[in-house]
């Protein structure tokens, strides 16, 4: 025998109900099958607000009585041929009227007891399973109609009964001895064991009610269909890659429904589970989809985390002081109290010196609560042995769950290291000793994105997601994006890794778009957005957008966005940045942004301060971490120097090899920026401080070779002119170099704690003499490199390879 319970939106419409009816043909074809119907979707809480209406003495109760009254007459009409008709249509109008005049008793005497409300509520099982049975017997299938009220029995207590289950197990028995191969019956309605009085069995009753029928005549499976396929691995309305789990334990199950897995609750699983009879969950409208399968127990070789459940709303409540300890009645008092109110607990975390006891309440409890404690430990708090109570809303849980993860060593370091590298703080924990649930109490705020950061993080079938955020959109800026755009599909298929730019500014205009920006028309939405740019606001917006995974990308070479990092690095978001600005600041500055990553678990690269896409200051990291010692470093760190030097001779001004720089977009915007050297001392400096050194940027000494008449000009076309009127000067030095065979390059050498920057003169046999193009090279001196120091060489200017090296250190935070 099978049991089938279909629920709201199963058999909410004509056309759905069909789809039941083929299911229930199908399995009646080798086995009996009873149906377990709820009643039409949204119908229940109809006849609630129905009730509630009319117990107010509020007369529109009548027309929602109309509604329900011409929704279930409609589909009578709908199902059923002329024929067969008119018996369900009698049968449906007499359980209508029947309601009707109840409801009329509740208005005119304007009370609404629990009985009362328990009666109206019945009648959607009991019209809806009258409709289904005789749809199916036209149908021609040999189908009876069953009375729950004749064979669940439980006691008084009206909205939320109890069950006998040794009288209800037996009159199950009784009733289906004799059963035909299809039978139908309400869920959710039963009636007191003592006075035949109809009463309810609460949330997920008719799945209860399947249970128990299940249990009573050991059926071979509850097979319990909704609308969708089965259990799934996260709430799919917070996590959108959440999907169905092929296979759980009762255990596990029961643990994800606790924690707000809506399609079972854990009251349906017990009498299956002590009966050892699986249960299924299949999805009516993809009625060939397995589902999620549940039974005692699980796959030998199954995942480890089964899946993430959570509680979106939730106080916890803190006793503590020291009149706690050792004290042996505390919990017994604090528990009693709340019993007394019929407040549940959902969580309890206990610390082992026993000076406080946390619990995690419902929020529609927290008056009640805080009430019944505060009465309970009055005298206590009076006299200062135990400290008021402390309440926090505005919380939320997420839970773990798997069967497994007692067999597992890291689990619960791997979830921890997740929500802190997101910014997530955890404010209470809770573990059983069975370690089948890990329970971790967070803000609401926080929930959306802890959900899809542990979904990403537990099951790698999922693409993890990785939300940009870039102010500026240059020349670098724009290349980035473009190669973004045309990695998207190779990363989301090698390395299942979806990277979105969830935010864009320039100087003007900024955009956001939690779902990505379309990057095909990235810079045009930029244009056309009306929000105007200002970068504490975008940092702002990016902040309470509070993506997971998310990095800030700074491609200007402002300081005053310098200034937001460690604002953004302190909310556990990361910095990738070409910007040479803040590692140049003082030492003080950049000391607490590197700080600031490590404490807050976000990462602060900036690989293209030194370089462009060079691997120079990863390649220095390494040295480092793995206990090398730098002594000397020797470098030619400007592109664009080397780019003028390698093109610059007797035949051509200087000044036009500067333009033609500044034109192929090797110079900064004002290429007196790189002619002064600043920028070649501030990569140097950046590479002495992670070397381990401190120093700041007037410590180095920088030997400028341009007049400075020509550099405190006051335009560019004024720089350019005197460029011209000191022609000479650049000749000279030019000659000085070529007849002693020797090549410029500008130089900035670090040595025992000390720095310089200039133009120097190498022979043929030097490794810089055929330094081309706007290449960079770095030679490390070492302790393991003392006599061939480590040469790293490479383009050093240019968008493209700075935009790659941008993305290289966007690559390292997504493997992290």
């Amino acid at each position: 025998m099978f049991i089938l319970k279909f629920g709201g939106t199963s058999v909410a419409t004509a056309q759905n109900l069909k789809k039941v009816q083929t299911i229930i043909k199908k399995y009646s074809e080798s086995h009996k099958v009873i149906a377990v119907v709820s009643a039409l979707g949204g119908v229940t809480n109809q006849l609630q607000e129905c009730a509630t209406l009319a117990a107010n003495g509020n007369d529109t109760y009548k027309e929602v009585l109309e509604h329900i009254e011409k929704r279930h007459l409609e589909l009578c009409n709908e199902l059923l041929p002329v024929k067969e008709r008119n018996s369900t249509l009698t049968q449906a109008k007499l359980l209508l009227n029947d309601l009707e005049d109840i409801c009329r008793g509740v208005f005119l005497i304007r009370e609404l007891s629990p009985r009362s409300l328990d009666h109206i509520l019945s009648y959607g099982e009991v019209l809806s399973a009258a409709i289904i049975s005789d749809y199916l017997k036209a149908s021609g299938l040999d189908t009876g109609l069953f009375e729950s009220t004749k064979f669940i029995k439980t006691d008084n207590r009206f909205g939320k009964a109890a069950v006998d289950t040794n009288t209800t197990y037996r009159e199950i028995q009784k009733q289906f001895q004799t059963a035909p191969p299809v039978s139908v019956c309400p869920g959710f309605v039963a009636s007191s064991k003592d006075d035949e009085l109809i009463t309810t069995l609460g949330r997920g009753g008719s799945d209860y009610t399947a249970a128990l029928i299940a249990a009573a005549l050991q059926a071979i499976e509850l097979q319990i269909w909704t609308d969708v396929n089965g259990m799934m691995t996260s709430d799919p309305r917070l996590v959108p890659n959440a999907h169905p789990i092929e296979h759980l334990s009762y255990e596990e199950a029961m643990e994800l429904s606790h924690f707000g897995a809506k399609v079972i609750y854990p009251s349906t699983i017990q009498p299956v589970l002590d009966a050892d009879i699986p249960v299924h969950i299949k999805n009516t409208f993809e009625s060939d989809h397995p589902g999620t399968l549940i039974s005692k127990d699980g796959p030998e070789n199954d995942q480890v985390v089964k899946g993430t459940s959570c509680i979106q709303e939730i106080a916890i409540f803190t006793l503590t002081g020291s009149g706690m300890i050792a004290v042996p009645n505390i919990s017994y008092r604090l528990f009693g109290s709340l019993s007394r109110q019929d407040v549940n607990v959902i969580m309890i975390t206990q610390a082992s010196s026993e000076h406080s006891i946390t619990i995690g309440i419902a929020i529609d409890d927290v008056d009640k609560a805080r009430k019944a404690i505060s009465e309970e430990f009055s005298y206590e708090t009076e006299i200062h042995k135990i400290n008021p109570l402390e309440v926090e809303t505005g919380l939320s849980i997420v839970a773990l769950v798997g069967s497994r993860m007692k067999k597992q060593v890291g689990v619960s370091a791997k979830l921890f290291d997740t929500l802190s590298h997101n910014g997530v703080n955890v404010r209470a924990i809770a573990q059983g000793s069975t370690e089948l649930n890990i329970s971790v109490v967070i803000d609401k705020k926080d929930l959306k994105k802890s959900l899809n950061s542990i979904h990403e993080s537990f099951f790698l079938s999922d693409r993890r997601k990785l939300h940009l955020f870039m102010i500026g959109v240059g020349n670098v800026g724009r290349v980035f994006i473009d190669q973004v755009k045309a990695q998207q599909e190779y990363l989301a298929k090698k390395h299942n890794l979806n990277v979105f730019i969830a935010g864009l500014a320039n100087s003007r205009q900024m955009h956001f778009d939690e779902e990505g920006i379309d990057l095909e028309d990235g810079e045009k939405l930029l244009e056309e957005e009306h929000q105007e740019m200002n970068a504490e606001k975008f940092v702002e917006i990016m902040k309470d957008m509070n993506l997971r995974n998310s990095v800030f990308i700074d491609s200007t070479a402002s300081g005053d966005i310098a200034k937001l990092y460690k604002d953004v690095l302190e909310s556990s978001i990361s910095v990738v940045t070409p910007n040479k600005i803040a590692c140049s600041s003082s030492y003080k500055n950049f000391k607490e942004l590197t700080d600031s990553a490590i404490k807050y678990k976000s990462k602060f690269l900036y690989e293209t301060n030194v370089g462009a896409g060079l691997p120079v200051i990863s390649t220095l990291n390494d040295l480092i971490k793995s206990g090398d010692e730098v002594h000397k470093i020797q470098a030619v760190l400007s592109g664009t120097l080397n780019f003028i030097f390698n093109n610059y001779d007797d035949t051509k001004k200087f000044s036009d090899v500067v333009k033609a720089a500044r034109e192929a977009g090797f110079t900064e915007p004002d290429p007196r920026i790189d002619l002064s050297g600043v920028d070649v001392m501030r990569k140097i400096l950046i590479l002495a401080r992670v070397s381990g050194y401190e120093l700041e940027l007037d410590d180095i000494t920088n030997n400028g070779f341009v007049p400075e008449e020509c550099m405190k000009t006051d335009s560019l076309k004024e720089f350019y002119t005197k460029l011209d009127e000191h022609d000479d000067v650049f000749r000279q030095i030019y000659e000085k170099a070529s007849g002693q065979n020797k090549r410029l390059k500008y130089v900035a050498t670090f040595e025992n704690g000390k720095s310089q920057t200039g133009l120097e003169a190498f022979a043929s046999n030097h490794s810089f003499y055929n330094l081309g193009g706007k290449d960079n090279i770095v030679l490390f001196y070492t302790n393991r490199y003392s006599d061939q120091p480590l040469v790293v060489k490479g383009a050093g200017a240019g968008a493209a390879v700075t935009a790659s090296g941008i993305f290289a250190d966007i690559m390292k935070i997504a493997s992290a």
